[in-house]
């Protein structure tokens, strides 16, 4: 175990019942939002990949997480304490943004599942004015992690299990109800039906290949 992949944990902040935020101390770590790290206890030798949550400028690393159950990773970096260690691989991974695109003030489409958001939310931390749409899909409002982070007008909350989000259904029921122009750059983070399935709705719109991007999670 190499002590420079060791971080110490800085807090855990409970978003619900299942779903945190850990915040480590990053050690000069340098990323692009929308990478990926490795990561588990350092008593452990079971580790998982997480997008990396917080702002590339942020002084400290946050990852957002949902235990899953029976999960070897998530349930018990759950229990650590404030000072106990994390071991950390990475950044990995090159599901970022294209800096042209960003730079010719491109609009994107971003379009996420659960913690899916993790990567978009990193994007939107790291670079300011961003022309961004973010399609949320969950199952109930509370599960809108952190909303107030987005700017209003453009983050649509997608609910199946209640009506108390902007929008009743699922992310690809938006998608096949709105139009979108057809310069939009789409990324896509989530459960792989999800992805497919809103690759496949924004391909028929007219959407060239070359503007989907995904990560998926299994």
């Amino acid at each position: 175990m190499k002590t420079e992949n060791l971080h110490l944990l800085l807090g855990i902040r409970n978003l619900t019942d299942s779903t945190y935020i850990l915040e480590v101390e990053r050690k000069g770590l340098d990323f692009e939002p929308g990478q990926h790290i490795l990561m588990g206890r350092a008593d452990s030798i079971h580790k998982r990949e997480y997008s990396i949550y917080s702002g590339n400028n942020d002084k400290y690393l946050e990852l957002l997480i949902k235990e899953v159950e029976e999960g070897l990773v998530s349930i018990n970096l759950k229990k650590l304490s404030d000072g106990d260690q994390v071991e950390i691989e990475g950044p990995l991974g090159f599901f970022g943004l294209d800096e042209k695109a960003v730079e010719q003030k491109k609009k994107f489409l971003f379009v996420a599942s659960g913690t899916g958001i993790a990567p978009f939310h990193s994007m939107v931390k790291s670079i300011p004015n961003l022309d961004y749409t973010l399609l949320h899909g969950v199952r109930y409002a509370s599960e809108a992690y952190e909303k107030e982070a987005y700017d209003r007008e453009k983050y649509i909350l997608c609910t199946t299990g209640d009506k108390d989000g902007d929008f009743h259904g699922r992310v690809t029921d938006y998608i096949k109800q709105h139009q979108f122009d057809k310069d939009t750059i789409c990324y896509f983070c989530g459960n792989f039906n999800m992805i497919k399935d809103a690759m496949d709705l924004l391909s028929k719109k007219g959407f060239p290949s070359g503007q989907l991007h995904a990560e998926v999670y299994f």
